[in-house]
């Protein structure tokens, strides 16, 4: 508990508590060794969440990327879904767009509206294009922000309301938009599955809070994504 809020400490000293920047950073092989003199350069992948973009080294890192990576993830078997593989067809409610009746469960790529504008300002800021990439326990998928954002500014995708509670027992709600998988590619599929294990952490009054652990696990990327990724540098090339 205790390195988990300093962690955050260490954010807000930094001037970076309330900046949303994306996941992951995704470069070329040939640049492996470069990127990682950068790292080294900026104390180690440990620092890299507590650095400003305006440092000289993380603008030069920021230069080799080819794709930034909001990751998402579900714990949810997306193949045994029960309208996985459906086919979309017109529906009243998007004004005669594609789509599924509202209940339908099936895989679908999320983005929090609350993330929406520091996202589309992080991209510009960078010019590095953001993908979300959702993980579920058998499958993923991806969808291109800019994509993201035209399905939802053409009416192809309506904000949903979501409960969230917290371990205390607090609840919040958030608007999200799911995009059905349909939009998206196929980006993985899981060749070894997470382990799930019981752990808990204990408080500094002895309060008990137990959590499942998800450990190992392995996904083979598919050709659709890398072909995209393909494209991504071929684009920077």
């Amino acid at each position: 508990m205790r390195a988990f809020e300093l962690y955050f400490e260490r954010l807000e000293a930094a001037g970076l508590g309330a900046i949303k920047r994306p996941d992951l950073l995704i470069f070329a092989a040939p640049d492996k060794g470069l990127v990682m003199e950068l790292v080294e350069s900026l104390g180690g992948i440990g620092e890299l969440p507590f650095t400003v973009e305006n440092n000289p080294m993380m603008q030069a890192l920021l230069g080799n990327a080819i794709l930034a990576v909001e990751c998402e993830n579900s714990l949810w078997k997306a193949a045994r879904m029960p309208d996985y593989g459906a086919g979309l067809k017109a529906q009243k409610r998007l004004g005669g767009k594609p789509g599924l009746r509202k209940n339908a469960v099936l895989p679908t790529i999320i983005m929090k509206e609350e993330d929406r504008r520091p996202l589309q300002n992080w991209q510009n800021s960078n010019s590095i294009p953001i993908h979300i990439w959702h993980v579920f326990f058998d499958l993923a998928f991806g969808l291109a922000f800019d994509e993201a954002e035209r399905l939802i500014e053409e009416g192809f995708i309506l904000p949903t309301e979501q409960v969230f509670q917290a371990p205390g027992g607090a609840t919040t709600r958030k608007q999200l938009y799911k995009f059905y998988y349909h939009y998206g590619y196929p980006l993985g599929d899981a060749n070894e599955e997470p382990q799930l294990k019981a752990k808990f952490i204990e408080d500094k009054n002895g309060h008990i809070l137990p959590y499942v652990h998800f450990e190992g696990g392995k996904m083979t990327l598919r050709a659709e994504a890398l072909q995209v990724l393909g494209k991504l540098r071929h684009a920077e090339d």
